[in-house]
């Protein structure tokens, strides 16, 4: 990949049409059609630019200016109590990446799962380290009822120790699953998500070096989302986001959340009353379905004890004094 430079003199009036790739700050990197990339900042505090974005822009002696974004497809954010974190726009789907090991966290893939279903985009769980027998059993049951929901679950060894267990999938049989798409890894810490870019992208760590000198960002290389082409015809591409911790739901409506949970959003047209919270009405559908034996629901008419007290934690943080803004 050629090092992003600075603008070239304008030459025209006109906006030139230009993709975000990588952002810090109030800086980012913008690729035109031909693959040329040059370093832009957007004009005024009020264009809030992320990866992914189509933008129009002016070159100049010095740096581009956006001047224009595109109307976007959607936009995948997280929002806590502090500050809203936009992760990229544009997106034709989100791979998941969990682990067998170290364990991951439930409620914080439901919230990944949540914000994907509330912005139209597809998701695909992959649980990675399929090669550890044990802890992945442990794991893939687990993940049950997300397979019952109709989620794609993808078993993976991205760094098999010997050889590849029975119905695991390799890097390779994962590609497919990315062709022609625009996908966002997301995953916590731990789950092989640098392991599963670098091996799918093998000059990424120079390409992330490259983009991060370009905006004196160098120490932040690990905090920026960053685009790559995983094809010469750029026509399927991976973005890499930072990992995090919490993943907040602030600007979810919570009168809308049972609709972003595909187990819960059938049973709210059996409950009588139309602005059921769920959580103590009497005649209430969901609390019908919820199944009081198991913790992992067994069918689609179910669900299971632990995914709807993920429910009404949630309706709980998001209905409390600091809720949603």
């Amino acid at each position: 990949m050629a090092k992003p430079r600075r603008s070239p003199p304008a030459t025209a009036a006109s906006l030139q049409p230009g993709l975000v790739v990588s952002s810090h700050g109030r800086h980012c990197v913008v690729e035109t059609p031909e693959g040329e990339r040059f370093i832009c900042h957007p004009r005024g505090k009020k264009l809030q630019v992320v990866v992914g974005d189509r933008v129009g822009w002016l070159p100049s002696q010095d740096e581009g200016t956006i001047e224009r974004i595109d109307e976007r497809r959607n936009l995948l954010y997280r929002q806590d109590e502090v500050r809203t974190k936009s992760f990229a726009a544009n997106l034709d789907r989100v791979l998941i990446l969990v682990a067998a090991e170290p364990e991951f966290s439930e409620h914080q893939l439901a919230r990944a799962l949540i914000a994907c279903e509330a912005e139209h985009i597809e998701p695909l769980i992959v649980l990675n380290k399929a090669d550890l027998a044990e802890p992945f059993a442990r794991a893939w049951v687990r993940l049950a009822p997300y397979r019952v929901m109709g989620y794609a679950v993808l078993p993976l060894a991205a760094k098999p120790r010997g050889a590849l267990p029975d119905g695991a999938c390799s890097l390779d049989d994962l590609v497919p699953q990315l062709t022609g798409r625009t996908t966002l890894i997301l995953g916590p810490s731990g789950a092989g998500k640098s392991t599963l870019i670098n091996r799918l992208i093998p000059g990424a760590a120079a390409q992330t070096g490259e983009i991060s000198q370009a905006l004196n960002s160098g120490k932040h290389t690990t905090t920026t989302t960053t685009w790559y082409w995983l094809d010469d015809a750029r026509t399927t591409a991976l973005i890499d986001s930072p990992g995090f911790q919490e993943f907040g739901l602030r600007h979810i409506d919570p009168m809308q959340l049972a609709a972003y949970m595909p187990d819960i959003k059938p049973h709210v047209a059996e409950c009588r009353f139309y602005n059921c919270t769920h959580l103590h009405e009497p005649g209430c559908g969901v609390r019908a379905a919820v199944d009081l034996d198991a913790k992992s629901a067994a069918s689609a008419q179910q669900i299971s004890t632990h995914r709807y007290k993920i429910y009404s934690d949630l309706f709980g943080e998001l209905t409390s004094s600091d809720g949603p803004r």
